[in-house]
């Protein structure tokens, strides 16, 4: 599990990096690629859990 946890969070990293250079550059495409591999990490709502 902490292998996950850490490819997500390196993976998310990445991505607000991205979006940081983007928006700082002005090159919408490069900002638009960070905003879609920090979406893409992002855990879908599953059903709330039974006990």
């Amino acid at each position: 599990m902490t292998d996950r946890v850490k490819s997500t969070s390196t993976t998310e990293a990445k991505g607000s990096v991205k979006e940081a250079i983007g928006k700082l550059t002005g090159d919408a495409r490069v900002e638009a690629e960070g905003k879609a591999q920090k979406r893409q990490v992002q855990p879908s709502k599953a059903a709330p859990r039974s006990k």
